[in-house]
């Protein structure tokens, strides 16, 4: 077995644990090890492939080589390990670079105070938010002087809502002048897996009267607080009493 192999097999191992931990940390628990267990767990096997490798080195007569090799390692190892201790910061740095690099991604924020997201102000000056309804993506414009959330028919139907049955007899005020709209109840409206909020009523836009959907007052009148800080938008959960 050369060095080479040696090496791959240390990558393969240490890449495989730290897919584990993340999966526990999704999951909760992987094969009834919790995300604590399973770390001492990774920890130790990665030192104990670590030790076997120079140790297997040595006794093939490249004992320098095998000490660089497990110097090198455990500074890797040590990184892997500062990056899971902070994982929490690290992710949301991520998430902040990736709002400023996409506007309109929310940011979830700490949860002191009640789950909360960030989303940075567009380019043209607006707050563009993608928000799952029903489990479905759509691209949103927050409008605080909008009365309901309003989606546009096709933004509707990506969510899966039928449209044969509705009746546009709401009178609205849109961007292109009066129009109608229907009524209809979104069973979920969700934000970044932080915030939300059931049994939302909405309106759905006749075709043509609306060139993006809105996320207006229905929605953010159930939160405990939403406010603009600079070029951000805040907006913040109520905290549910369990």
């Amino acid at each position: 077995m050369n060095a080479d192999r040696l090496m791959w097999i240390v990558v393969i191992g240490l890449a495989g644990g730290v897919g584990l931990l993340v999966w526990a940390s999704h999951a909760g628990s992987v094969a009834g090890l919790d995300v604590g267990d399973l770390a001492y767990l990774v920890g130790y096997s990665a030192f104990a492939l670590v030790l076997g490798a120079s140790v297997f080195a040595t006794f093939t007569g490249r004992l320098g080589e095998a000490l660089r090799a497990a110097a090198l390692w455990l500074v890797i190892f040590g990184v892997l390990a500062v990056g899971y201790t902070y994982r929490f910061e690290l992710h949301a740095v991520a998430y902040r670079v990736l709002a400023e690099l996409a506007p309109g991604y929310a940011v979830p924020l700490a949860r002191d105070g009640g789950p909360a997201v960030e989303v940075a102000r567009a380019r043209d000056g607006d707050f563009n938010v993608r928000v799952e309804i029903n489990g479905n993506r759509i691209p949103m414009l927050v409008d605080t002087g909008a009365s309901s959330v309003v989606l546009t028919p096709e933004d509707a139907v990506a969510a899966g809502l039928p449209l044969e049955f509705l009746r546009y007899d709401i009178p609205i005020d849109t961007a292109n002048g009066r129009g109608r709209a229907a009524a209809v109840v979104l069973d979920r409206v969700e934000i970044a897996g932080n915030i939300t909020e059931r049994n939302v009523p909405a309106l759905i836009a006749s075709p043509g009267s609306l060139k993006h959907s809105l996320l207006g007052m229905t929605f953010l009148s159930r939160l405990a607080s939403f406010e603009i800080r600079g070029e951000k938008l805040v907006m913040r959960a109520k905290v549910v009493d369990e």
